[in-house]
């Protein structure tokens, strides 16, 4: 075995330290999204409470590992983003930006955070109001959330990512919703957010992803969004975009003095991880930016949104395949929800039934567990109005 493979083999669930590190993510990110929401109320700055989310998760990943020899990489996965109403994903507006909530907004809370690499990503939807929530808010939140726990059910060992593709789809149409497409639920590495192996939201002819099978001691961000439209999203401005990824693959050697300024402050600062053009110097970066993006070094985030009037939810969640199960690591509660369609398929329901957690028999081998298989799994559907979670990553 080589000393690639031996390193490979080594940062996978197997090793319990690993499992600490995405744990440590996901309480720190779980309780950050919980700091966001209570930060949404009417006439609050959008920037500020994506800044508030963002400076706590590097406040509260700062404190850990403080003492260890070897540096630790820590800090933000994936800036945190406010997405209100027909607005699908990625808004994170620059400091300059007025835009408020209003009573009544659908707010879709995207967030990451990691620990030397490994990554927890959760996204939630929330309405800005009181009491509980009706209508097709309450059926595309509800089509959001069934379909996470449906996924969360099915990314298991022996199944394929397009067993997930087809199962959320019937979901979302069962509450006369539709899945958005272009959202892909990637594979988790070390310092890796978009994996090889992906789990398409929609497939048709101009979005294919290889057949891929789970396996045990793998990592996926499961990634929701759910729409009363049609599900097409569409970029309106390009100036909107403010969310990154370095590009590492790809060199050019830059023409402006801005773009060489901005392009070696984010090698330094954000050599990986998604970032927001609000953590660099922003006229510079104006400029800088473009340079970039149209030489590929930088991947955009664009800012996507369905037709007016449209109300989209947006459910992610990270999971550890486990030995002994699916443990889902993100999550946070929903409101009350009063959906006007209600579950009656009997696969969507079977499904439901699934445990998460495999028990093994008597010390002996442990068997694959069949759909619905009581002896093999243990019955521990999660309450269905619990906590799904899920993060887009629209490309």
């Amino acid at each position: 075995m080589s000393d690639d493979e031996r390193e490979e083999k080594e940062l996978d669930l197997s090793s319990p330290e690993v499992v600490t590190k995405y744990k440590g993510a996901a309480e720190i990110v779980n309780k950050a999204l919980q700091l966001v929401l209570s930060e949404c109320k009417p006439k609050a700055k959008i920037v500020d409470i994506c800044e508030k989310g963002d400076s706590f998760i590097r406040e509260q990943t700062g404190n850990m590992y403080k003492n260890v020899k070897k540096k630790i990489e820590r800090g933000v996965a994936f800036p945190t983003c406010l997405s209100v109403n027909n607005t699908i994903c990625h808004f994170s507006p620059l400091a300059s930006d007025e835009t408020v909530l209003e009573e009544g907004d659908m707010l879709k809370i995207d967030m990451g955070c990691h620990i030397d690499g490994f990554i927890a990503v959760v996204a939630h939807t929330h309405v800005l109001q009181q009491g509980p929530v009706t209508g097709r808010a309450a059926d595309v939140i509800a089509a959001a959330n069934t379909a996470a726990e449906v996924a969360l059910r099915l990314v298991r060992p022996g199944k394929k990512n397009k067993d997930v593709t087809e199962a959320i789809q019937k979901v979302a149409a069962a509450y006369d919703c539709k899945i958005v497409e272009g959202v892909l639920s990637h594979q988790l590495k070390q310092f890796v957010i978009d994996g090889n192996k992906v789990v398409l939201s929609v497939s048709n002819p101009d979005t294919r992803v290889d057949d891929a099978e789970f396996e045990e001691n793998e990592v996926y961000a499961v990634d929701i969004v759910t729409s009363t439209g049609d599900g097409k999203p569409k970029l309106l401005d390009e100036k909107q975009t403010t969310i990154y990824k370095r590009a590492v693959d790809k060199n050019y050697h830059l023409k402006m003095k801005a773009s060489r300024f901005i392009f070696s402050e984010i090698n330094q600062k954000f050599p990986i991880m998604p970032f927001t053009a609000r953590a660099l110097e922003e006229k510079r970066a104006r400029l800088g930016l473009v340079e970039c993006v149209n030489h590929d070094l930088l991947q955009p985030y664009p800012v996507l949104h369905e037709k007016p009037g449209d109300s989209v939810a947006h459910i992610k969640f990270t999971v550890l395949l486990m030995p002994n199960g699916s443990d889902r690591i993100t999550s946070h509660p929903l409101q009350e929800l009063q959906p006007t369609k209600s579950i009656d398929d009997p696969e969507i329901k079977a499904w439901l039934s699934l445990g998460t957690k495999t028990k093994k028999k008597g010390g002996g081998k442990k068997k694959k567990g069949k759909k619905g298989d009581k002896g093999e799994e243990s019955a521990e559907p999660e309450p269905m109005d619990a906590t799904a979670n899920g993060s887009t990553s629209l490309e």
